[in-house]
């Protein structure tokens, strides 16, 4: 009998990529490992996502990155660990610590009781050091930077490596430049030059400066491009060091070996060479600049945590880092201050902002018992509470986990890219070879000169920069804007599938209702409504029904006191009896009225409208006489009505799915314009409905509860409300946070605006290769004397880069359809039908 799998997701962060090949040369490495299910590699992001079974070698993956020219990322913890005595503590420890996946090496030293752990970014953290060391028995504080620090640290030092080697670069370039273009350009420059110094002694200089720039900051396309290119696998840094090697050797042949070359050709080329590798660097810290703002969203979402909590431990108060905050510690917080972890308040009261995770600016009361969010604000009182989750378990931690899995989501129309790129430089460097033999055999003289430098434009050009970007720059700006938004993509690909969306399907309980019942009219024969409510309230007090807790719930928003009752009774099915006061009130369905011998016709018009309104109408009598007619519904979301007028509006058919009855479900339909009714359905039902749906085109199905989960995994596109279960979230391609309809409307426009830029970014990174390949092979000298300098030819290939970076950029200004103005609009309207009194 075959062995059952197990299999599990792993991200490492890798460094040195920087084109659509080299993400091509990663993930076919990678793919080759054994117990590799699948790989996704992202150039934006710069992080390898596996799929991988029993059988996978973290040590043979590892080695095999390297060996493809790149290295996975490598960062570094301190842990002071207390525990140890002894030598064989120190084996423990370290024992402990290597087997972690991803430790590369761990050093302990018993004097200081320190730890020094390297380990692959992305496949541990110090967070899980310190849990494996838990588990070994010792006590550690982990004092090191996370991953998104140290990615952030990455960044920032590649971008300052990148412009001092421009700079450099950019200064040893400008004599060359001057002395060959000044010449050219001001005869009075060339005539006072060769007065002053021999050709030979400009030449000298031209070599001195030239070589220290191809040798000095142009040595990293050495590096990379070289091994790159003697494993057969070229990518864009050997198209530069290629490029930039032929002029500048034919460059050196020409100053210190002429009688090698044929009669007039001998021309030197250091000049296009340096600044071809200047202009190259300049794109790429350009590039990286940009690149750093796509992953702001993430930066700020970091920035809501706290940095230190304030403690109760040990019988007493302290401040302590964050990292070091337990489950079941008790936690201050006081007015003003961040809530550093996930917990529940034991103790006290305030108004939280919790706009960070619902979207929402007005503050939340919060009291006993109830619950907290690490990043959020504490305005008012001070708080105790229980900490709950802590690190990774964090809600912030949870949600920062999402959208980084989103942005490293590979999406289908990738797929087009990596099989054009797969073959891309080698047929650049195929479609130069063939420029140089096409114009040494038929070009005009000095052949030669033409055909190399119509080789080394095709070359420089073709660099698939612009093509590796075009996606996961798009993908990495969209799901952050979303995450600000409150939307959060659990799965990358479904901002390509919700962009396809034709119908959207809710439940109707909790989705499009508020989940829970409430009084929502009361119509009486006489009595005031505040004497009336707290004598219904008081019998429905000791009932358990949900009815009965809508009605009590609303007399105590009223602030009326609700009396207690005596003599108690309930009728199973009917409905309940007791004294209150003085008085004998009874409430219950009409049949009850009947059975009492109270008659209830004054209120038919009334009942007769509640129940084509989804309403359940209850009446009151007090003192054998009818006193008043009840409604109590799930009321709809005050957003409901918005986004679904927001759904017509982009072109949706939308759907209800509920097990309701129908009579209810066609009234909250003809309330808020829904198109299509499928009611009284069990959860499998559900299913069924939707494979219905899907019919007519791809379906998005939006729910909250346990009974949605399997629609949300049938249909195309599931979307859970962020208030639901965590199963429902957990079977969803993306999660509502707040719950607020508002974002389902602006979920499905962002996906839209998404793919557009995605499909502007592509259009232009192949219309730009395309376009221009022929162009620097010299198509267009024939007929118009045209040719692509080398040099124009590298500044095109850099302002491609980082025009698709920086048309990503634009997502970050993306207006949702529903904005809070109109959220704010939908709710005083739905708030002014919630109650109506009539005497």
């Amino acid at each position: 009998m075959a062995t059952e799998q197990h299999s599990q997701t792993l991200s490492f962060r890798v460094e040195g990529m920087h084109c659509a090949s080299c993400v091509g040369r990663v993930e076919r490495t990678l793919q080759a490992v054994p117990g590799v299910d699948q790989v996704s590699v992202n150039l934006a992001t710069e992080r390898a996502s596996l799929d991988v079974n029993d059988a996978f070698d973290m040590a043979a993956a590892m080695s095999a990155v390297r060996d493809s020219g790149f290295k996975p990322a490598v960062t570094s913890a301190e842990l002071h660990v207390s525990g140890m005595n002894c030598g064989s503590c120190v084996r423990r420890v370290e024992t402990a610590l290597l087997d972690v996946p991803g430790v590369q090496q761990a050093s302990v030293n018993l004097a200081s009781g320190v730890a020094r752990v390297d380990f692959i970014d992305g496949l541990t953290s110090p967070e899980g050091l310190r849990d494996a060391l838990q588990q070994a028995g010792y006590k550690s504080d982990a004092s090191g930077e996370d991953s998104h620090e140290t990615a952030r640290r990455h960044r920032e030092t590649e971008q300052e490596a990148l412009r001092r080697s421009t700079l450099i670069a950019a200064a040893l370039t400008a004599p060359i430049f001057v002395l060959e273009m000044g010449s050219h350009m001001i005869p009075g420059l060339h005539h006072w030059l060769m007065g002053q110094f021999s050709l030979m002694t400009l030449l000298l200089f031209q070599f001195v400066l030239g070589s220290a720039v191809q040798f000095g900051p142009g040595l990293r396309f050495y590096r990379t491009g070289g091994p790159a290119l003697l494993r057969w696998a070229p990518d864009m840094n050997s198209l530069v060091m290629l490029g930039t090697t032929a002029a500048y050797g034919y460059s050196v042949i020409a100053t210190f070996a002429p009688g090698l070359l044929p009669a007039g050709t001998v021309n030197v080329y250091y000049e296009p060479a340096a600044v071809i590798i200047t202009l190259v660097l300049l794109g790429r810290y350009l590039e990286a600049r940009s690149k750093g703002r796509t992953s702001a969203a993430i930066q700020r979402l970091l920035g809501l945590q706290a940095r230190t909590a304030r403690i109760e431990r040990e019988g007493r108060t302290m401040d302590v880092a964050i990292e070091q905050v337990q489950v079941g510690d008790i936690v201050l917080v006081r007015p003003g201050e961040k809530v550093p972890v996930d917990g529940r308040i034991v103790d006290g009261s305030s108004f939280v902002d919790e706009s960070m995770i619902t979207g929402e600016a007005v503050p939340v009361a919060k009291g006993d018992g109830d619950s907290v969010v690490g990043g959020t604000i504490n305005r008012t009182g001070s708080v105790r509470f229980e900490a709950t989750g802590v690190g990774a378990d964090t809600m912030l931690a949870r949600i920062v986990a999402m959208v980084e899995q989103a942005q490293a989501a590979k999406l289908p129309i990738q797929g087009l890219v990596d099989r054009v790129t797969a073959w891309f430089v080698p047929a650049v460097m195929l479609a130069s070879a063939l420029t140089f033999l096409i114009w040494l055999a038929f070009g005009p003289a000095p052949a030669l000169t033409f055909a190399l430098v119509n080789a080394v434009a095709v070359l420089i050009i073709a660099c698939p920069c612009a093509m590796g970007l075009a996606t996961p720059t798009s993908i990495m700006v969209g799901t952050g804007k979303g995450a600000e938004m409150g939307i959060l993509f659990r799965q990358g690909q479904a901002l390509q599938s919700l962009r396809d969306a034709r119908v959207v399907a809710l439940d109707k309980t909790g989705t499009l209702t508020e989940g829970r019942p409430e009084l929502t009219d009361l119509v009486t024969a006489g009595m005031e409504r505040r004497s009336l409510l707290p004598l219904i309230a008081a019998v429905e007090s000791r009932s358990e029904h949900p009815i009965a807790e809508a009605i009590v719930r609303a007399a105590e928003q009223d602030g009326l006191e609700v009396p207690t009752p005596t003599e108690f009774e309930a009728v199973a099915g009917m409905g309940v009896t007791a004294r209150v006061a003085g008085h004998l009130v009874q409430v219950g369905a009409a049949r009850f009225m009947t059975q009492i011998g109270v008659d209830i016709d004054r209120f038919a018009t009334e009942s007769d409208r509640f129940a084509d309104a989804a309403k359940t109408p209850l009446y009151a009598a007090v003192d054998g006489e009818p006193a008043a007619i009840l409604a109590v519904a799930d009321p709809i979301k005050a957003s409901a009505p918005g986004a679904l007028a927001a759904l017509h509006q982009l072109g949706l058919r939308v759907a209800m799915i509920t097990g309701d009855n129908r009579r209810t479900a066609e009234a909250i339909a003809r309330q808020l314009g829904i198109d299509t009714v499928i009611a009284e359905v069990m959860p499998e039902g559900k299913v069924d409905a939707l494979r219905g749906l899907q019919g007519d085109g791809s379906t998005v199905f939006v729910g909250d509860g346990i009974n949605d989960a399997p629609a949300l995994a049938q249909a195309d596109v599931g979307i859970a409300i962020g208030t639901g279960t965590d199963i429902a979230i957990e079977s969803a391609d993306l999660v509502l946070i707040s719950g607020d309809l508002s974002n389902l409307p602006n979920a499905i426009a962002l996906s839209r605006a998404t793919m557009r830029n995605i499909r502007q970014n592509l259009f232009w990174a192949f219309a730009y290769n395309t376009t221009l390949i022929p162009v620097a092979a010299g198509v267009l000298y024939p007929a118009f004397g045209i040719l692509l300098s080398p040099v124009l030819a590298a500044a095109a290939m850099g302002l491609s880069s980082v025009s698709v970076v920086t048309n990503a950029l634009r997502l970050r200004r993306f207006t949702p359809p529903l904005t809070g103005t109109s959220r704010r609009a939908d709710q005083r309207l739905a708030g002014s039908d919630h109650t109506t009194e009539q005497t």
